[in-house]
């Protein structure tokens, strides 16, 4: 995996308190700007590998979505909305507009991430030059099920069903995760280590999840049945690629996306451009090395387009 620098702990102000990160400096002003945006319960150390390649070259901010990791205590209301008000309001921060700051602002967004990063990019044009979906951001097909939480829970698997969960010990911690067909394999990665630990909260023998369920909830209801958020990628203002994982969040084939249901969503309108990431799950497209190559490259692209 890609060696990283150690990142800084941060907090942007946005409404009912301060939004957790993690920031990793340029080496030169006016770097581009690169704000990291992750699933629905996923926290910002899931982009260490990323964020560590892009880090010198870019500004690097990776966010704790509100009711996440560090940002577990912010209050509703959830919501991709809200979500994306909280980024805008670290864009700003970071001197995203057109006054000061990065000559070229891109925004990244996994998973659920992704549908969160589009909404700001529909919203706030100025402040985003280049756009990159890491699987997701573009409708999923929707699991079979007419109750919400039934849905998430065929949606999400064994990721939703550690929020029930209490772990005794970190050693518990790690044997849960082993047990997961895709994160299983990496769990001893020390970037995926960071990852698994900053989802923690409490003490030994009460170890959970600091994921807030209700959040996840409402949540995953907006990305997968609100007309508003699935319709932000149909007419995007900056060009944007989509890096689509040829298998799932538990490993399996087809993944999210394939080639099929891709051709269906009339990419060209929406200047959206769909690129297979070989090898690799809905997972380990953030830690694998062609992965982390092909975001890094696709961010540098983006990028370069702005200047």
């Amino acid at each position: 995996m890609t060696e990283t620098r150690t990142p800084e702990e941060i907090s942007i102000p946005v409404a009912g308190g301060e939004l957790a990160a993690l920031y990793w400096a340029a080496d030169a002003p006016a770097a581009p700007l690169v704000v990291l945006v992750h699933g629905i319960t996923g926290n910002a150390a899931a982009w260490g590998p990323i964020a560590g390649a892009l880090a010198g070259d870019c500004e690097v901010v990776a966010v704790d979505l509100r009711g996440r990791a560090r940002s577990a205590g912010l209050p509703g209301p959830y919501g991709l909305a809200a979500h994306a008000a909280d980024v805008t309001a670290v864009l700003r921060r970071f001197g995203a507009d057109a006054q000061a700051g990065a000559q070229a602002t891109v925004l990244v967004g996994h998973s659920m991430g992704g549908f969160v990063t589009a909404l700001v990019t529909a919203d706030s044009p100025d402040l985003v030059h280049g756009l990159v979906l890491v699987d997701g951001g573009l409708p999923f097909a929707v699991p079979p099920a007419a109750d919400t939480d039934d849905m998430l829970a065929a949606f999400l698997g064994s990721s939703l069903a550690r929020l029930d969960e209490v772990f005794p010990d970190r050693a518990a911690v790690r044997s849960f995760w082993t047990g997961h067909p895709a994160v299983g394999p990496w769990v001893d990665e020390p970037d995926v280590t960071a990852f698994l630990l900053r989802d923690l909260t409490g003490e030994p023998p009460e170890l959970r999840s600091a994921v807030v369920r209700e959040a996840v909830r409402l949540d995953s209801a907006d990305m997968l049945r609100n007309e508003a958020v699935l319709e932000a990628t149909t007419d995007l203002p900056v060009p944007a690629t989509l890096l689509w994982a040829t298998r799932g969040m538990q490993g399996q084939v087809p993944g999210l996306y394939d080639e099929v249901r891709l051709a269906g969503l009339g990419l060209a309108d929406a200047h959206v451009t769909a690129r297979e990431v070989p090898d690799t799950d809905h997972w380990s497209i953030l830690w694998t090395e062609q992965g982390v190559q092909a975001v890094t490259a696709t961010v540098r692209e983006a990028a370069a387009r702005s200047r």
